[in-house]
């Protein structure tokens, strides 16, 4: 089951270019918004939310303690400095417990695949994400998706090989690609037919007729 993660925000009555301010003072802004909530500018710690968000993946659910009521969320957007990678705002869109939900999981892939080993292949990803219907209770944190099958070139993992809970829907079309064992440009060109090839002999036995 997952582990209970706890934000203390309190109401954000700072907006627009004051925001800055907030930053510099060690503040993160953010908004809370969706299930039986008004968008709500709210302000959390930066240096305690980074960190803890660091240690989540993006479909980790995250309980808002809003001034002591707990809206329980999850973040739909992460604003950055560019230059510093520094949170800047955060979207939190809360969800009921007892209502399914969608959202994307990302796609962890595990194991080796001989084909990589074993004929030169390189492993070729398609989707890095799967979007599901579920509980916020059944919410997977990742999806690990092993390619420890892909033994020649040509295999490939798609959608509908991957099993989940029969409590999370999977959204994504089945025939979606996740992963291939593909061949490296320099096998393709090996295993292609030299052009010319056989213009050499023709010349040859031309001069011999010659002769």
């Amino acid at each position: 089951m997952m582990r209970k993660v706890v934000l203390k925000a309190s109401r954000r009555e700072v907006l627009g270019k004051q925001v800055g301010a907030l930053r510099r003072a060690g503040k993160l802004p953010a908004v809370l918004y969706g299930h039986r909530i008004d968008s709500t500018p709210i302000v959390l710690d930066a240096h305690e939310t980074s960190l803890t968000l660091a240690k989540l993946t993006s479909s980790s659910l995250v309980t808002v303690d809003l001034d002591g009521t707990e809206y329980p969320s999850v973040v739909r957007h992460k604003q950055r400095d560019p230059l510093k990678n520094r949170l800047l705002h955060l979207d939190f869109q809360v969800i009921s417990l007892t209502e399914k939900f969608r959202t994307k999981i990302g796609i962890e892939l595990v194991g080796k695949s001989p084909a990589v080993k074993d004929v030169n292949a390189v492993i070729v990803t398609g989707l890095t994400e799967l979007e599901v219907e579920c509980l916020p209770q059944d919410l997977p944190e990742r999806i690990s998706v092993d390619i420890s099958g892909l033994a020649e070139i040509g295999a490939a993992i798609h959608v509908r090989d991957i099993v989940l809970s029969d409590k999370v829907t999977v959204l994504d079309q089945g025939d979606e690609m996740i992963a291939v064992a593909s061949a490296t440009k320099e096998e393709l060109v090996e295993a292609a037919p030299a052009e010319g090839e056989a213009e050499p002999e023709a010349g040859e036995a031309g001069s011999k007729d010659k002769d």
